[in-house]
């Protein structure tokens, strides 16, 4: 409890910046009907908090941690991706979908393989089967494979944020949890798009998507803080 304190005391600060630039993008709420630069850089702005979120830990402690580094470059990439998907109505979906696709390979990579957990990894490739076999039938062109190969993806990364999750022995870490509920609320989040976009108009959709986007990526970038603040307890315990 004492160590769950001190996160909360350490990390919240900053966040400040994080949680400023994400209540500007819902104040504002600019149309998507006319997309622009200006409207980019407010979509995209609680992400670069998360860059200098992750930065502010110091360039030896991304250098030094792989799983770190490879969280701040799944940002990056998802930060082009938010650009490119402003102007998905003029064609730009498909590359915003691949940026994405490379977050999720990053963000798995960064969670690891250990432990392997299988029941999590069948759960999860049923889940994520069944969304598919929903999907297939709303999907044409391209579309009928690529949205199955960044289901395949999203789904592995899940399965590794949910494997490491391990409530019932001493493995168990609170940035461990708060990846595996980003990575929950980021396949809800692709989830409501792909419903909205191929099947049937979501209610609130744009809101739905974007509350539970800038919510997993804050708990993903949360998780790669672990390995520092535990060196930090330590020396002030």
């Amino acid at each position: 409890l004492m160590f769950v304190f001190f996160q909360v005391k350490s990390e919240g600060p900053k966040l400040v910046p994080f949680f400023k630039a994400t209540c500007v993008y819902f104040v504002l709420w600019l149309p998507t009907s006319s997309p622009s630069w200006f409207s980019a850089l407010i979509k995209c702005l609680p992400i670069f908090c998360l860059w200098v979120f992750l930065l502010a830990h110091g360039i030896n402690f991304l250098v030094s941690h792989r799983s770190a580094s490879r969280i701040l470059a799944g940002l990056i990439f998802s930060a082009v991706g938010d650009a490119f998907l402003i102007w998905q109505e003029q064609g730009y979906f498909i590359h915003g979908l691949l940026m994405f696709a490379i977050t999720h390979i990053l963000y798995s990579s960064a969670f690891g393989m250990k432990p392997l957990d299988l029941k999590a990894g069948l759960f999860m490739g049923l889940v994520c089967s069944s969304c598919y076999a929903f999907l297939y039938s709303y999907l044409s062109g391209p579309f009928t494979y690529l949205v199955a190969v960044y289901i395949a993806l999203i789904g592995f990364m899940g399965w590794r944020a949910v494997a490491g999750m391990q409530l019932c022995n001493d493995l168990w870490t609170w940035t461990k949890l708060s990846a595996c509920i980003g990575a929950m609320l980021f396949m809800v989040s692709d989830l409501t798009i792909a419903l909205n976009k191929f099947c049937f108009p979501v209610p609130y959709s744009r809101f739905i998507i974007m509350a539970t986007y800038y919510a997993a990526q804050m708990l993903i970038a949360l998780s790669a803080v672990e390995s520092r603040d535990e060196e930090d307890f330590r020396k002030r315990s």
